[in-house]
């Protein structure tokens, strides 16, 4: 007897022009496991190779867009493959030659705050929250630093980098992290993804490449160093603390 396929993490589905892509990872919060980037990467280039396809909407189930890293698998040693493997689904996410659009209902944490950055378009509803708490565990916001210090207000880059506060959808729009924030999310997103169905592929694909080249130049330019620093951030003793005490529910040995 064969076992049943496993629940995809990511689930899709098609109309009128967009693909939406799902993320369905309840038991860990939409974390980006090995699992789901695959899954998540697969899924975006079977969307850039429909020719139906005008735009890709990224979203989630439950109350959590992305909590960031599996945190789970990072404490278990299996971290040092993890920094390159979010690089390139975000550099995915950038090149992909259709525009992609963040749908955010929910909590944003961490490396998730990166798919937002990679994103070509994001739009937050009134519950979305925001917050880098990297700095809290014994890390720091490395490889996600590729598309969205681009794109970040560099004053509230320092500000939310380092203390970790939360801040909603209103100040998310305001620092360049998200395009729009709107009491409700789809009413917002109506208009965006009708001019995006409107567009040719060529024009799309053409004017993606206009505004993404900067972001493309810090993949260029700083992928290794940062995949170093998140790597070995992630494999130091004073991360594997910050880690575990996030897990059992306590402050860590430096908190104050």
């Amino acid at each position: 007897m064969t076992d049943a396929p496993a629940t995809p993490l990511v689930a899709r589905s098609h109309e009128r022009g967009i693909t939406t892509l799902t993320l369905d990872s309840p038991h860990n919060r939409n974390a980006l496991s090995a699992r789901l980037m695959v899954e998540l990467h697969t899924a975006l280039a079977d969307a850039a190779a429909d020719d139906a396809t005008r735009a890709v909407v990224l979203t989630h189930t439950g109350g959590t867009f992305c909590a960031g890293a599996d945190l789970t698998e990072a404490t278990s040693g299996a971290a040092t493959a993890g920094p390159l493997a979010l690089v390139e689904l975000l550099r995915a996410i950038v090149e992909l030659p259709r525009p992609v659009v963040a749908r955010v209902t929910g909590h944003v944490r961490a490396g998730g705050l990166g798919l937002l950055g990679a994103c070509d378009i994001a739009a937050a509803g009134q519950d979305a929250t925001f917050a880098f708490t990297e700095a809290r565990l014994g890390l720091a916001p490395a490889v996600i630093s590729l598309p969205l210090l681009p794109r970040l207000d560099a004053r509230a880059a320092s500000r939310y980098y380092l203390t970790g506060e939360k801040f909603g959808p209103a100040e998310a729009a305001g620092i360049g992290l998200v395009t729009l924030a709107a009491e409700d999310v789809d009413a917002g997103l109506a208009p965006v993804l009708e001019g995006l169905r409107k567009g040719s592929p060529q024009g799309l694909a053409e004017s993606k490449k206009l505004v993404t080249a900067q972001v493309l130049a810090a993949f260029d330019r700083d992928t290794d160093a940062l995949a170093e620093q998140s790597a070995r951030l992630f494999g130091s003793a004073e991360a594997r603390e910050g880690m575990t005490a996030f897990l059992e529910r306590r402050a860590p040995a430096w908190a104050r």
